[in-house]
Formats: structure tokens, sequence, C-alpha cells
């Protein structure tokens, strides 16, 4: 029996495995649903009917004010942006994938939050193209792609214009609703590109 010697003189097993470093067990059956990214399981599931939207919707971060803010001068608030006049912070164009996801863990959020009482997966915005209401002359009901909100059994909670959210449920999203996460400070406002270059 021949034994390899140091040095690199000796032949190569042809049965030896190699190291196996792809994802196992719960991880490997996530991300075969589609449930997982980055090696990180995902809270929510994206339904059959998410869409990529054809409006190019975005979203302006402010941050919000409070009633003591009124008598502090605007130089006294700074934000990331610099100190903006208008108060905004961020702009995220959301209208490039069918879902956004907000939350602390930055390897996943497509929105990252970094106030402690949010949670790792937060909320998440979901594009849902749904059959219109609307009565069409016989022919199929038309699909109109809308955005919906879903609260992820976050902590501190997920509000639409001041209103709560139940955990686990969509919402549907209007341009000029404002979005705010747990005790966050920033509200996220969702328009459209077209209303947001003519203020309507």
């Amino acid at each position: 029996m021949d034994v390899p010697k140091e040095g690199g003189g000796g032949r190569e097993n042809p049965d030896k495995v190699k190291a196996n470093f792809a994802l196992s067990g719960a991880l490997a059956s996530d991300a075969k649903t589609g449930n997982s990214r980055m090696g990180i399981a995902l809270r929510f599931s994206e339904p059959p009917e998410a869409r990529v939207p054809n409006t190019r919707w975005r979203l302006y971060v402010f941050r919000r004010r409070r009633v003591d803010d009124d008598t502090a001068p605007a130089a006294a608030a700074p934000d990331s942006a610099g100190g903006n006049d208008d108060g905004l912070i961020d702009t995220y164009h959301i209208s490039r994938q069918s879902s956004y996801l907000f939350g602390r863990e930055r390897k996943v959020a497509d929105i990252p939050v970094d106030h402690p009482s949010l949670s790792k997966q937060h909320a998440v915005l979901q594009y849902r193209a749904l059959p219109s209401k609307e009565e069409r002359n016989g022919g199929p009901p038309k699909l109109l792609c809308r955005p919906y909100l879903m609260d992820l059994e976050s902590t501190n909670g997920t509000f639409v214009n001041g209103v709560r959210l139940c955990p686990a449920r969509y919402y549907e999203l209007r341009r000029g609703d404002v979005i705010t996460l747990g005790a966050s400070t920033r509200e996220y406002v969702l328009l459209t590109e077209q209303s947001a270059r003519t203020g309507i």
C-alpha cells in the first residue's frame, strides 16, 4: 500500500469526497421554496399574484416633527441628508422588484431601518396583480398591480396614516399614504413619479 509522502510526491485518492458548503436542513428547504435570501429565512413568502409594477412608485422619507419641535430652529434637527429645508432624508425608487422588505437585518432588508424599536424583518411592501372590480364587456377582468403593506408580526407595529395594521395581513396602499414603523420618527410617503413631479 502506497502512503503519500509530504511534499506532493504521493497519488491523489480518487474516492476522496470534497467539502460541501451548500445550504442544508431548514435553510436548504427555504432556498428551494424561495423563502430565504443570503442564507437567512424570510418571514414572508411572495404570493402567486406578485408582480413588478408598471407604475413608477417612490417612497419619500421624512423625519416626523414632534410637537415640541415647533419652537426649535430648523438647524437644530440634523438628518442624514445634511439638514434639507424640506426635511427630506431619502428617496427610494420602489418599482424595480415585486417586494421591498423593511428591517434592521441589513443582509436581507431592501429598505434598511436602524431604530431600536424596529424588528429585523419588520414589514414588507408587496405588489400584487389582482382583478379589477370594474366590469369589462364580457372579457376577462383587467389585472391591476397595486402596492400592499404587511406587518411581519413586529413587536412595535406598522402604521398607515396613523392606524396600526393587524399583523400578517395585506393592506392596500394609495398614493399619498404615510407609513410609520414602531417608535421611529421617520415617515415614508408613497407617491408615483408623476405625482411627485406635478404635485398632484
